[in-house]
């Protein structure tokens, strides 16, 4: 079976349905994308290592596990979604050591959250993204900053019939607030731990810079 190589265009909430969460990912020669429903904490580390500037003060269970790997010279080479069961998506990670390979089952949102720390490559079957890839619907006010600034409808994924657009910032009240705020609350939000809110921060300061 072929693979086919992912990467991640984003992650986005619903407003419907508290605590859920949508990884999607984007076939790089293709334009179909894979919704992964996540959870909270899943999100939230995967938004840590897509953000860079965003520094946990104490590491975070994925970012230990990447000093762990460091420390024992254990190499995460690529991560593959091999499986598709009822809707729940099953991965691999493939790990090499003194040159010997190993495959190592897991959830795929900490998969996906290793890989970015890796910098390894997501690859998932053709069969796969031919059963459950979609094509997204997006809006975006601005074309041209279409990759950065179009919102997900998550709540298109996550239940059948009404679909709510999510608009980054909105629901938050972060658009009131200037960019000497935005920084203040970033930084509050980091000193506090609360990636989840800092990686809104910081998207609002992203899409104005």
């Amino acid at each position: 079976m072929s693979l086919v190589r992912l990467k991640i265009k984003g992650i986005s909430y619903s407003q419907t349905q508290n605590g859920a969460y949508a990884l999607i990912l984007n076939e790089i020669e293709g334009n179909r994308k894979l919704p992964i429903v996540i959870g909270a904490f899943e999100a939230q580390s995967i938004a840590i290592a897509l953000e860079k500037e965003i520094k946990p003060p104490r590491p975070l269970t994925h970012d230990l596990f990447k000093n762990f790997a460091d420390r024992f010279d254990i190499v995460v080479k690529q991560v593959i979604i091999h499986k598709l069961v009822d809707g729940v998506f099953y991965s691999s990670i493939i790990c090499e050591r003194d040159k010997i390979e190993e495959i190592i089952d897991a959830r795929t949102s900490d998969a996906i959250a290793l890989a970015l720390r890796f910098n390894a490559p997501i690859f998932t079957y053709k069969t796969i993204l031919d059963k459950a890839g979609i094509f997204l619907k997006f809006s975006s006010k601005d074309k041209e900053t279409e990759d950065s600034d179009e919102s997900i409808m998550v709540d298109e994924i996550l239940q059948e019939g009404e679909t709510v657009e999510i608009e980054s910032g909105a629901a938050d009240g972060y658009k009131e607030l200037t960019i000497e705020e935005l920084g203040k609350e970033l930084e509050k939000a980091v000193a506090n731990e609360d990636y989840e809110k800092a990686a809104k921060l910081r998207d609002e300061i992203s899409k104005r810079n």
